[in-house]
């Protein structure tokens, strides 16, 4: 009890209450900002961090990387470009809401289950730290390769209408993430002689040329330059449609901190598992098809990857295994204080840890708070003239390309996944598989080979000998079978 007053003292004193606000403001306008993300922000952060205290450093640093994973919704909804990975889902049906002239409901809608998310994701954090984190420690190659495999199994199900162009976009996926160099064997794979290839496609520049690049094209295209501007409202929820997104933020927040309690899923895999589920819940009667503005479609994943950053403060607390990148880079910021993230944590430094505790969820608050007061702000962003919106984020998809590895050429490798995308959209083939595939490619494959490497004369039996392998495998079939028969039934016609 005197850690957690002594912990209250410090959240809630001016340096406490400085570093939670100054956190939160930067978390937002770097997850927002393409290219940039919470795990950029916090190592740029971190060495502002010397000169303070353990407890306020380590809430500056924790209060960004929450506001990171809401702040990359704004991007997404408003201008169709994801801020972060964990942002892609949000896309699918933000930016259709937005276009369609409510960008109010649907900035509203991910505050609030961000909000929800992260508290969830706190209280996890707080009460459930220890039996989360003996789960997570069960998971080795065999059971990280099955869990990729679930999640392709729900690739079926983000196709849409048309199963076989969906399943073409994530072989596509597939195929971009065997580029660079083979993880076991040392050899370089398709780089077709260019050294820039041999650390593999960036994924954030795929992302950055699949969505922003290819909205540009297709501004143009549509003569959008030249069009009459539509109205937007920046009219927030009902009392009827927060009640409608409650039950999904709850049900996303749950899935985000179970998945960012896994070292190495987080919000990118979270956030997509996430919208699967409650597009299989969704009800084509009572609200917008998913995939054309759906307010559940918003609120699943940016509730899901919110709660990730609870969930993978599990791990880095309890057992000092980082959960996500950012998480990475914040052992080296503890460390840096002296402090060495594992069990003696809760022993020696219980202030630390309560202090953290507390400013998480307090963060929480003020970012529902800032989110709430800069809504009016961003949602004039969809006012700007098309000509100047379309010039904006084709110089900042640039400037995020290159800033990646300042390289030039990953600005042609933008504009030439701006130009796929283009293309992709013309044809209607989803993006949602191949974006999937890109992040599940790399896990699977890796995990797979060493999954085999243990089994040795066993061969793929390995993967039959773990229960929970097991399990996600089983439900992995079952919900490719049922995604599969679903796209592939014949559609009624009207009348009968």
């Amino acid at each position: 009890m005197d850690a957690v007053l002594a912990s209250l003292q410090i959240v809630f004193s001016l340096g406490g209450l400085a570093s939670i606000l100054f956190g939160v403001a930067a978390g937002i306008f770097v997850g927002a900002m393409p290219g940039l993300g919470p795990s950029m922000g916090v190592a740029l952060l971190v060495p502002l961090t010397f000169s303070m205290t353990p407890e306020v450093g380590v809430i500056l640093l924790v209060s960004l990387y929450l506001a990171a994973e809401y702040g990359g919704s704004i991007s997404a909804i408003l201008i169709g470009t994801p801020g972060t990975a964990a942002a892609t889902a949000t896309v699918v049906d933000g930016y259709p809401l937005c276009r369609a002239g409510y960008p109010g409901k649907a900035l509203t809608a991910s505050l609030t289950a961000s909000t929800i998310g992260g508290i969830i994701g706190a209280l996890a954090l707080i009460i459930a730290a220890q039996p989360i984190a003996r789960f997570a420690l069960s998971f080795g190659p065999v059971e990280y390769c099955s869990l990729g495999i679930l999640g392709l199994a729900i690739i079926s199900s983000l196709s849409g209408d048309n199963l076989i162009k969906g399943l073409g976009a994530a072989s596509l996926g597939l195929v971009l993430t065997l580029v660079g160099v083979d993880p076991v064997t040392g050899v370089t794979r398709f780089t077709f002689g260019f050294y820039e290839l041999f650390e593999g496609i960036p994924f954030l520049t795929a992302l950055i040329g699949l969505f922003a690049v290819a909205e540009v094209f297709s501004m143009v295209e549509q003569e959008l330059l030249a069009g009459q501007k539509a109205h937007f409202s920046s009219e927030g929820l009902t009392r009827k449609e927060l009640l409608h997104i409650l039950p999904t933020s709850l049900r996303g927040s749950i899935i985000g901190t179970v998945v960012g309690a896994v070292p190495g899923a987080g919000g990118s895999i979270a956030c997509w598992l996430a919208y699967d589920q409650e597009k299989r819940l969704s009800s084509k009667k009572t609200e917008r098809p998913f995939g054309e503005g759906a307010l559940r479609g918003v609120a699943a994943p940016e509730s899901s990857n919110n709660a990730t950053v609870g969930g993978a403060l599990i791990p880095l607390l309890t057992l000092g295994m980082p959960g996500s990148p950012t998480t990475a880079v914040l052992v080296g910021a503890l460390m840096i204080h002296g402090l060495q993230p594992g069990p003696k944590l809760f022993v020696e430094n219980q202030t630390v840890v309560y202090s953290l505790f507390i400013g998480l969820i307090f963060a929480n608050v003020v970012m529902y708070l800032m989110g709430r007061l800069g809504m009016r702000l961003w949602v004039k962003i969809v006012a700007i003239p098309q000509a100047v919106l379309a010039a904006t984020i084709l110089a900042l998809s640039m400037i995020a390309a290159y800033s990646l590895r300042t390289l030039t050429f990953d600005i042609w490798l933008t504009l030439g996944f701006g130009v796929i995308g283009f293309i992709m959209k013309k044809s209607h083939f989803p993006l949602a598989p191949m974006i999937l595939a890109m992040i599940l490619g790399p896990m699977v494959e890796s995990n797979y080979n060493r999954a085999l490497l243990m089994a040795q004369a066993d061969g793929h039996l390995i993967f039959l000998e773990s229960p929970l392998s097991v399990l996600l495998l089983s439900v992995a079939v079952l919900a490719f079978a049922y995604s599969t028969y679903k796209g592939l039934r014949p559609k009624k016609s009207v009348g009968q």
